[in-house]
């Protein structure tokens, strides 16, 4: 046995492998088979017996270490855990430590809700790592929000302290709210209507019907009406009508959202009364989006790519709405930055 290496006061001593027999690892080991597999073969802590020599040797470990902190610093696993812990709120597990991360899990179907500017300021740190989702991500049980680990073996708890510190500020500045949690979302009974003469007179199938009630049911709510009507602005906005004194909570409007001079719908919503917000998105595709508000009620014009587009502006503010959002014309704008999706 020999000393190998210091983190400030830690040492690390190197032991042959074949001299381990009953010591304890001080970090997990990796096995990477190319092309089928990467993960943990041992476990931080894991006492060597004389069935690991052989696979300790297949990984290309001749050696293990056997490690011995110094006052004031911390091993990769238990900087993690701390990490994690101090950040992670509402709606949150923790899953590891496993490889020197902690993963913040979700356990519940929701929306993240992360702080960027608490993840810059926590990566400004150094020798600490924090990878999130962007904020606004739906997730659901089982799904990573975060991860916490220390870049070296060893860090200075006062790294760790830090985190624990700034995370203690968000929560007093913001309610106890912690900076990477989970909204829940609110089932909502949703009126639906769909208009276009080709549909209202059975020439076509209806197939944004199918389509909205999937995606409104995939987060909890439900499509409690759908009607029909032609592509007669004042009998579109009889409808509107109807569905806002049936209570539903929202109003989704399908059809005649583009700028062809027969399409009826924009200018039938705004004469509704209800407050636009905004015909148009920064986002693709989702662009010819109409989103307002009518009787404080959230209204919304979806155009067409809705049917066949696996995710749209629709499939970004629905989220929002149903955690209880007001949509102003910031969140609108705010779609530009990363709304070029592939399926474009």
């Amino acid at each position: 046995m020999k000393a190998n290496g210091k983190s400030g006061g830690t040492i690390l001593k190197e032991v042959p492998v074949r001299e381990a027999i009953g010591m304890a690892l001080a970090h997990d080991l990796t096995q990477i088979v190319p092309g089928s597999f990467k993960g943990r073969l041992f476990a931080k802590g894991h006492i060597i017996t004389e069935e690991d020599i052989p696979r300790l040797l297949d990984i290309g470990k001749e050696h293990i270490y056997v490690m011995e902190l110094a006052p004031g610093e911390l091993h990769e696993d238990d900087a993690a855990i701390r990490m994690a812990r101090a950040l992670a709120g509402e709606g949150t597990e923790l899953a590891g430590p496993r490889e020197g991360k902690v993963t913040v899990r979700s356990n519940i179907t929701g929306l993240a809700a992360v702080d960027e500017r608490f993840v810059h300021a926590v990566n400004e740190i150094g020798d600490i790592a924090l990878a999130t989702v962007r904020t606004h991500t739906v997730v659901r049980p089982g799904d990573p929000l975060a991860a916490t680990r220390a870049i070296p073996l060893v860090v200075p708890a006062g790294k760790v302290e830090t985190v624990e510190r700034l995370a203690a500020e968000y929560r007093d500045a913001h309610g106890g709210a912690a900076p990477v949690g989970v909204r829940p979302l609110h089932r909502k009974r949703i009126g639906l209507l769909t208009t276009g003469g080709e549909v209202y007179s059975g020439r076509i199938a209806d197939r944004f019907g199918p389509v909205v009630r999937q995606k409104v049911e995939a987060l909890g709510s439900e499509v409690a009406e759908q009607r029909f009507a032609p592509d007669d602005r004042q009998i579109i906005v009889n409808e509107i009508y109807y569905l806002l004194e049936c209570g539903y909570d929202i109003i989704l409007v399908t059809g005649g959202m583009s700028v062809d001079p027969d399409d009826r719908t924009p200018g039938a919503i705004r004469e509704t009364g209800a407050d636009i917000v905004s015909y148009g998105t920064p986002m693709l595709p989702g662009s010819m989006l109409l989103m307002g508000y009518l009787k404080g009620r959230p209204i919304m014009g979806l155009p067409g790519c809705v049917m066949h587009d696996p995710y749209t502006s629709f499939d970004a503010l629905l989220p929002r709405i149903l955690a209880g959002d007001t949509i102003t014309r910031d969140d609108i704008v705010a779609l530009g930055y990363g709304g070029l999706l592939h399926n474009c």
